[in-house]
């Protein structure tokens, strides 16, 4: 939505009337002078996490920031993309009053969230090719739609959406578009990070989760515009990213070179892999995928899932999913865990 968008008039009146907690490493940010510090109630003895971490997380942000060609004051960081999404729906969907938008087959955790915050969750399927229908979305909103959530490329189906189609939302959608990039590492597609500037309604968050080999630490991004950022900042709590994770995440994130090196050889084994499941007579059918993961539509998804399960193989079962019926997600793992799948799969029944 260009020129007339107003983040203002999104904020719960609450949020906006907030007075956010200011901690002791808000109010003074360290020159690199050496200090004294008997500010924060802090074990003064030194063993590397004894002081609090930076509220902000600017180095890390400074890098992040370089590299997907924003300011940090586009950026918030969160504990896990969970938390990031979490703060967006209290920042700006009032409880028992306002509704979002899901498209499932999705990732589960915006409906999820969306029950934690009691806010009306109105779920439009996908078309059966997996892409969203643009004029049904917009006919289930009203003055009290705030969010509709876009998970591209998507999860459990793996592809992603079509840019005319999220332009055309982006357009026409009276109130936030997230849009969820957690794999969009293994894509050929463009970040959406780059329509910012053009699009005051767009939140684009990403994560190391996936790509980046760091799902034990935690981290979310959430890339927006200052304003929304600025709002997001005044609820989230004071130290929610801890010193070992931000550490992790900057020697992680300086080694562009070898996460680029692993996703060309997830990318390699997510092509092998798609030339052999054909050759299986109890796949029916392989879904195109963007991501590190394959859906797979079978004769019976939930024999062969018991049957891989007991051979040491553990997938997901997305049968439960809308229009996911008798369909298995399996993640790109690496060579040698790839063919011990494909050495189940041939023993198979």
């Amino acid at each position: 939505m260009k020129g007339k968008f107003n983040i203002h008039e999104l904020v719960r009146e609450s949020v906006r009337e907030l007075r956010p907690y200011s901690s002791a490493r808000d109010e003074y940010v360290s020159d690199g002078s050496e200090m004294v510090f008997l500010d924060a109630n802090e074990n003064p003895f030194n063993n590397g996490v004894n002081r609090y971490p930076d509220p902000q997380q600017r180095n890390l942000k400074a890098l992040l920031a370089e590299q997907r060609g924003v300011a940090t004051e586009n950026l918030l960081l969160g504990n896990g993309s969970d938390e990031v999404l979490d703060l967006i729906f209290r920042a700006f969907c009032e409880p028992k009053t306002d509704n979002i938008i899901t498209l499932p087959p999705t990732y589960g955790m915006y409906k999820v969230l969306a029950e934690v915050n009691d806010i009306e969750n109105r779920e439009v399927f996908l078309t059966p090719d997996f892409e969203p229908d643009v004029d049904r979305t917009l006919k289930n909103t009203d003055q009290n739609t705030k969010l509709l959530f876009l998970c591209s490329p998507n999860n459990p189906t793996g592809n992603r959406f079509s840019k005319k189609r999220i332009t055309d939302l982006l357009d026409s959608f009276n109130g936030l578009v997230v849009i969820d990039e957690a794999y969009i590492d293994f894509s050929e597609a463009e970040s959406w990070i780059v329509q910012l500037r053009d699009y005051p309604n767009l939140i684009v968050t990403q994560t190391l989760s996936k790509a980046y080999g760091m799902a034990g630490i935690r981290l979310g991004i959430c890339c927006a515009s200052p304003e929304i950022i600025a709002v997001l900042n005044k609820i989230k709590p004071p130290y929610n990213v801890n010193e070992l994770t931000q550490q992790r995440a900057l020697q992680q994130v300086l080694q562009k070179e070898a996460v680029q090196r692993e996703v060309r050889s997830i990318l390699y084994e997510r092509h092998e892999l798609m030339k052999v499941l054909p050759e299986f007579d109890f796949v029916v059918k392989i879904y195109p995928t963007d991501a590190n993961f394959i859906l797979v539509k079978v004769d019976d998804a939930h024999k062969r899932y018991s049957q891989l399960l007991g051979k040491g193989i553990v997938v997901r079962n997305r049968s439960t999913q809308p229009l996911c019926e008798n369909t298995l997600r399996l993640t790109v793992g690496t060579q040698e865990e790839n063919k011990k799948l494909i050495e189940a799969l041939e023993s198979l029944n």
